[in-house]
């Protein structure tokens, strides 16, 4: 099992996905810049949660 999002960390991502889908890629470092630039995160370890459920949704798309 993995760990629940909280309802922030997916209405943060959701949003930013839907802007531009085709920016967000299956990479996570690539991601993890990407929401540095348009988010402004107080931490780290917020940020990479983000990326990380953006990568999830990107792998999910490409499906």
């Amino acid at each position: 099992m993995g760990r629940i999002k909280t309802t922030l960390i997916k209405r943060t991502a959701h949003k930013l996905f839907k802007e531009d889908p085709t920016k967000f890629k299956k990479n996570f470092e690539e991601n993890k810049l990407i929401v540095d630039e348009n988010v402004e995160t107080e931490s780290k370890k917020f940020r990479n949660i983000i990326a990380g459920y953006l990568t999830r949704l990107a792998k999910k798309q490409q499906l």
